[in-house]
């Protein structure tokens, strides 16, 4: 009797020992050209978004979270890297016929996750290079289904529809589906994306069913809602709202597959679920493109409309559920939490994200970096610190008031350009009124860091000394 009641504390604290040591699963759900208030938590009232209001009543909204760049690729690049993506030569939307991707000396999300013996998968747009040697399966990733980049990146681009066939696809060849390392459908076509979202769903479900003994990162870059637009039948017409509230519901939808399942197996008190969007909606699509409500401009701009992402995250039981984070944060943070959540080793390399653990669980307001910085392509246009903004002067592109397009086929930007100009981020969210004049001390503390960050990371031509190479071919 003694020698089993010993052997039943062992096992007991052995037990709780296990649960004490046990990691988080980690998923990431990562939008494309979704806008700022493109979901219900964040102001979308043209269509609902049950499951995703669901999160936000569950985990915590950010009010204030940023990508590093306000285009596909050097978005991802930024998540995945936990690095400014001019760091890693990683800048637009990488086409068809780029032959440079994510180099394979980067330290990625996943790879960070596979130190402590994780599951991971990918399932969607990967977009950090199409050749075999930048896909995801050489980058830490387990499993792999989706595009290699752009859904309109094809030869019905809107932009060639005129030409003919042979012509479009000198331009943009056919749009490939790959599994693994292998292209499984060379030719994309607008039925095969109709069916995305839900393959994706599906296939996430199958993952985290499979691997629910087991620690797991699941990372879902949804194509959608990237024009072109396409939903499946299950959502077609239920919007009222057009074809973009259709497409945002199916999302939705998607959401609520992947937290019902983490329920239903009991994971959902394990698993850190993130929901964000890579850069803001793609303006001159008019009815195709999304709201960033009361931000300024959209994609391919670094005013907030472009690069502030309505982020949502969950965890019951960890994130106190209702609550919401007004500290900025970025993408590049995520991949530094995780690592510290998980008791995973940081690159040895430079990188530019720091721990939000603070601000995911909520224990306080406080963040670790001094500033935020905001390139567009090489070009250092903003710097966010606290409550302020300063923009360097620069171009930018704009509709200027103007509609966008209609049925997903865009109206043309005008060009604009800004002065050095200050804004309070508390009082005046739209970036509508300069106030440098009246706070000179905070310009001049701002240029200060601005000058800091030109040594590290270049400014158009100027090199920066912390600058990497992306992979080649």
């Amino acid at each position: 009797m003694h020698v089993f009641l010993l052997s039943l504390i062992g096992l007991l604290s052995f037990s709780l020992s296990a649960q004490s040591d046990s990691k988080p699963n980690i998923v990431v759900i990562f939008m494309d050209d979704m806008a700022y208030a493109d979901i219900g938590p964040f102001g979308a009232k043209a269509y609902p978004t049950p499951h995703l209001d669901r999160m936000a009543k569950e985990g915590r909204k950010f009010t204030d979270f940023y990508v590093t760049q306000a285009v596909c690729s050097a978005s991802r690049a930024g998540l995945l890297t936990g690095c400014y993506n001019v760091r890693v030569g990683i800048l637009g939307a990488l086409g068809p016929k780029a032959t440079h991707g994510i180099n394979s000396s980067e330290v990625t999300l996943a790879e960070i996750c596979k130190q402590k013996g994780y599951a991971t998968a990918c399932y969607g747009k990967w977009h950090l290079g199409h050749h075999k040697k930048f896909l995801p399966m050489q980058h830490g990733f387990d499993d792999y289904f989706g595009l290699p980049y752009s859904n309109d990146m094809w030869p019905y681009h809107p932009g060639v529809m005129h030409l003919p066939m042979e012509q479009r696809l000198r331009k943009w060849p056919h749009l490939p589906l790959i599994e693994g390392n292998k292209v499984i459908n060379p030719k994309v076509t607008g039925k095969d994306q109709e069916q995305i979202t839900t393959q994706l769903t599906e296939r996430s479900v199958r993952f985290i069913e499979k691997n629910k003994d087991k620690p797991f990162f699941l990372y879902v870059p949804h194509p959608m809602v990237h024009v072109p637009l396409y939903v499946s039948d299950k959502f077609k017409g239920k919007s009222k709202a057009g074809l973009f509230g259709d497409v945002m519901m199916e999302v939705d939808w998607s959401v609520g597959q992947i937290l019902e399942t983490l329920r239903q197996h009991k994971l959902d008190k394990k698993t850190l679920v993130i929901f964000t969007s890579d850069n803001g909606p793609w303006l001159s699509y008019g009815d195709h493109a999304g709201s960033a409500g009361p931000l300024r401009e959209g994609k391919g701009t670094m005013f907030d409309g472009g690069c502030r992402e309505s982020t949502l995250m969950w965890w019951p039981g960890t994130i106190p559920a209702g609550s919401v984070c007004k500290t900025p944060a970025m993408t590049i943070d995520i991949l530094p939490t995780v690592a510290e959540l998980i008791d995973a080793k940081l690159a040895d390399h430079p990188i530019d994200g720091k721990s939000i653990v603070n601000l995911v669980k909520g224990t306080s307001n406080e963040s670790p970096h001094e500033a935020y910085y905001f390139y567009y392509g090489k070009q250092l246009q903003a710097i966010r610190m606290g409550k302020w903004k300063l923009h360097f002067p620069h171009g930018y592109r704009t509709m200027a008031g103007k509609p966008g397009g209609k049925g997903g086929i865009p109206t043309r930007y005008s060009q604009a350009k800004i002065e050095l100009s200050l804004f309070d981020m508390e009082k005046d969210i739209g970036e509508t009124t300069d106030v440098k004049n009246k706070y000179p001390q905070v310009v001049k503390k701002l240029q200060a860091l601005g000058e800091r960050m030109r040594t590290e990371l270049g400014d158009n031509r100027r090199p920066g000394k912390g600058m990497r190479q992306p992979g080649r071919l």
